[in-house]
């Protein structure tokens, strides 16, 4: 084993004692699987950390670039070298990150797409009709409501368990990113969802997952994706939504009736408020809309 494979295995291993997500750990472990593979060309043994030097940094973001990969993933990509250049420095293996030294690339500004207020309720309300089949509608009901009442990210709901709900009050305890903890409200008929998802659930012993698999085990990512793109397509016929679309969909509608941005901001769990104000100019789009429509000299 090469001594900077030694270094990515230490690393992969504090994420995951770091209680990281899965979904993290295994596209790191990809990326600097990928990270090592170039080095080791032609059975050449990769460079040790220390060896490292700017130029040939470079040259390996270079071949990122001539693979015409999307700028997302050149971004994760760089994301995860830097950060195991971090555990090594963190490990007195190097002095410098020199990966940290590197040129993100930009990302080009674009808006989410956001279902309207008409197409967000009227497909819940579709749901709750219960005209689908479903093993555990009630469970189905309470995704869609938390996901859209209560503008949770699709890990975070599936993170939910039993001891996070304040039922008399009407809160959640949220788990967010980096493990920061926020409380959100539930408005009422997410609550009323929620309930009946409670009283339905049939768990393992032991498990405090809120939303369950038919196997009785915690709902994964994956198996929540799932359920609200077989509803999207089924009631209607929309393919594009996402679990983050609902979350989009929360933030920009309390914008539109009002609501403070950095309200939102707290509500979203979000570190920065530039990453709220997204949301503002896509309702100054809808203003311009209105107005294109509406006003006489448009």
């Amino acid at each position: 084993m090469s001594e900077l494979q030694r270094w990515i295995d230490s690393y992969l291993e504090e994420l995951t004692r770091g209680n990281s997500s899965v979904h993290t750990v295994r596209n790191y472990q990809a990326d600097l699987e990928q990270f090592v593979g170039y080095y080791s060309r032609g059975g050449l043994n990769p460079p040790e950390p220390k060896d490292f030097d700017q130029l040939m940094l470079r040259e390996w973001l270079a071949d990122l670039y001539s693979q015409d990969l999307a700028r997302t993933t050149i971004r994760r990509k760089l994301a995860a070298v830097r950060s195991l250049f971090d555990h090594c420095l963190r490990q007195g293996v190097i002095t410098l990150n020199r990966a940290k030294l590197l040129t993100t690339p930009r990302m080009p500004q674009s808006l989410p797409d956001v279902p309207t207020e008409e197409q967000t309720n009227t497909l819940i309300d579709e749901i709750a009709k219960g005209t689908l089949e479903r093993p555990s509608p009630e469970r189905d009901l309470a995704l869609f409501e938390l996901l859209y009442g209560c503008g949770l990210r699709v890990s975070e709901l599936v993170g939910l368990d039993t001891g996070d709900l304040d039922m008399a009050e009407g809160w959640l305890r949220v788990r967010g990113k980096r493990k920061k903890e926020r409380q959100v409200p539930v408005p009422r008929k997410a609550m009323n969802a929620l309930r009946a998802c409670l009283a339905a659930r049939s768990p393992l012993d032991g498990e405090m997952a809120v939303f369950l698999n038919h196997r009785g085990h915690r709902l994964t990512d994956r198996g929540a994706r799932g359920i609200l793109k077989m509803y999207s397509i089924a009631l209607s016929a929309d393919s594009s939504l996402h679990p983050h679309s609902l979350r989009h969909a929360y933030a920009t509608h309390l914008l539109s009736a009002g609501a403070d941005l950095r309200a939102i901001q707290e509500l979203l769990g979000h570190a920065s408020l530039s990453t709220t104000q997204k949301y503002t100019r896509l309702s100054l789009n809808d203003l311009m809309r209105v107005y294109d429509k509406a006003h006489p000299r448009a």
